[in-house]
């Protein structure tokens, strides 16, 4: 083995920093971070803004994210009971950097775009 490539290291720390780098680079945990950033939401609320989402895999990423500390919530009671979701603090930490590489991202579409061109039209020549 060359000395000059990366260990990439199994321990672990290495593994559960692997599952929440999984967990939060999931589309619709940062469609749900983005949203919330701002203000509380309802779920009906956050069903509507995020298109294609299923109720249930909406429900499943709120699940996980209060799971992780990133969401709170708070259940009213009325008829019906109301349930509002917003960041915690620990989300809102979170929130900077996932609009960072979303900027990062419109900032470079073309390119990408480019890129992958050239290279689906290199793979039909082959």
């Amino acid at each position: 083995m060359d000395d000059t490539e990366p260990m990439i290291e199994h321990s672990p720390a290495c593994m559960r920093v692997s599952r929440v780098l999984s967990r939060i680079g999931d589309k619709w945990t940062v469609l749900v971070i983005m949203l919330l950033r701002e203000r509380s939401r309802r779920f009906s609320e956050l069903k509507r803004g995020i298109d294609g989402i299923s109720q249930r895999m909406l429900s499943l990423t709120l699940r996980n994210l209060e799971r992780d500390g990133l969401v709170t919530r708070t259940v009213t009671p009325s008829i019906p009971p109301r349930v509002d979701y917003q960041l915690t603090e620990l989300g809102h930490s979170l929130a900077g950097p996932i609009q960072a590489l979303g900027a990062w991202a419109f900032e470079h579409m073309a390119q990408i775009d480019a890129a992958q061109t050239s290279y689906d039209e290199k793979e039909k020549a082959v």
